[in-house]
Formats: C-alpha cells, sequence, structure tokens
C-alpha cells in the first residue's frame, strides 16, 4: 500500500463538469464532460465514477482539491460549496486552486495565464517559476495588465487569445501542460501539509452579470 496522498479534484468554474483522481504523481482516473448547464445534479455522481474507476472511496482520501474561478458564477459555487461539504464531512482538508494557476502549471519560467471572462474580457496573470505571481485581474486585450513583460524572456502564453497576447509582449504560445482538473490535482498535491491555505472561497475578478432586482421589498405590517 502506497503512501502517497490520495486527492480527488474537480472543477465547474467553466462550461464543463471536470474531475480527476491523484495519487503521488499518477493519474487513476479522470474526466472531462463538456456541458453549459446541470453541474450541479452531475458533480456528485461524476466523482463518484471517478473513485470506482481508480478503485478507492471517500473515505480514502487525502485531500479535496477544487477550481475557485476566475469564471462563471453559478459554476464556481457549485464547486467550492461541494468541497467545503464534502471536506467537512470527510474530515480531509480542501485545497482551492484557481483556473489560472492550474492552467500555467507544469510549464517553466514566464507564463501569462488567460482565461475567456466573455463579453470580450479577459482574466490575466503573470506567473513565473522564480518569483511570486502577479494578482489576476479582469481586463480586455487593449487594457492587459501594466506588468505584462514586455523586455526579458519572453514569456509563455496560454489560454484565451494566446496568440494577441504574445503578439504584444513577445512571448510564444504555449499549451497547457494538463487538462484542468488534473491540473488543480496536480497544484493541490504541491501544497499538501501546508497550515496556511484558507478554506477553498470563490475567486470573483468582476461584478456578477445578474443585476439586483429592481422590485420594491414587501411591506412590513406592525401586528
Amino acid at each position: 500500500m502506497t503512501d502517497d496522498p490520495l486527492i480527488l479534484a474537480f472543477d465547474t468554474s467553466a462550461a464543463h463538469c471536470a474531475a480527476a483522481l491523484l495519487r503521488g504523481p499518477q493519474i487513476l482516473a479522470q474526466r472531462q464532460e463538456d456541458m453549459a448547464k446541470g453541474q450541479a445534479e452531475r458533480l456528485i455522481p461524476l466523482l463518484e465514477e471517478i473513485l470506482a474507476e481508480g478503485g478507492a472511496s471517500f473515505g480514502a482520501l487525502s485531500a479535496l482539491a477544487v477550481g475557485i474561478g476566475p469564471g462563471n458564477f453559478t459554476g464556481i459555487r457549485i464547486s467550492v460549496s461541494a468541497a467545503r461539504g464534502l471536506a467537512l464531512g470527510l474530515e480531509v482538508p480542501a485545497i482551492g486552486v484557481s483556473s489560472l494557476d492550474a492552467q500555467a502549471f507544469g510549464t517553466d519560467g514566464l507564463v501569462v495565464s488567460s482565461l475567456d471572462a466573455r463579453r470580450e474580457g479577459l482574466y490575466v496573470q503573470v506567473i513565473s517559476s522564480a518569483a511570486p505571481a502577479s494578482a489576476p485581474c479582469h481586463c480586455t486585450l487593449d487594457t492587459l495588465p501594466a506588468d505584462l513583460p514586455t523586455t526579458g524572456a519572453a514569456p509563455r502564453c496560454i489560454g484565451h487569445r494566446a496568440d494577441e497576447i504574445a503578439a504584444r509582449c513577445g512571448g510564444t504560445v504555449t499549451a497547457a501542460r494538463y487538462p484542468v482538473a488534473e491540473a488543480i490535482a496536480r497544484v493541490a498535491a504541491s501544497r499538501i501539509g501546508r497550515t496556511d491555505l484558507p478554506p477553498p472561497a470563490p475567486l470573483y475578478l468582476r461584478p456578477a452579470d445578474a443585476a439586483p432586482s429592481r422590485d420594491q421589498p414587501p411591506v412590513l405590517l406592525d401586528d
């Protein structure tokens, strides 16, 4: 029996439901199903299927790993809530991993990681294996972050509109090394055992699309 930690990772921050089971360096099972809606109903059955395929059970897990966004607001809440609830019930840690970090994981050097924020928007973060990452931001192609590298070593650009970002900073376009759920699992494995990690929380970089109701609240009558 191996002593390597067993980590179940999942993500619903985009139009998919993705999960992976990692023991040490080995992926035991993983799947990503494209879906624009229905993640709330599909997530737990998918996790059960991944565990069964990997020959494991919830009770055998060492930790959970969850994608915290940025991305779809409802999707992020689904997976983060599931992770926190499962972690409480199983008495194992839950480790939140940003989608931007996951996308860049396994790529050495200077990386510009970008995701689609819809409406011509981008989520962007500059990540370096030799220095602390910059803060992630919400921007457009015309308002890229000021710390986007334009001198020195050519950055590797990964993700949404990577070719256009690379043209602006003299970078090269590179594909993500791992599928999203596997990347989340591997990032979490690199952090397992740390005591300074907060519980997973959604990473929101822009306001929600839904506007508050314009209806007047009901009038409360005295008894």
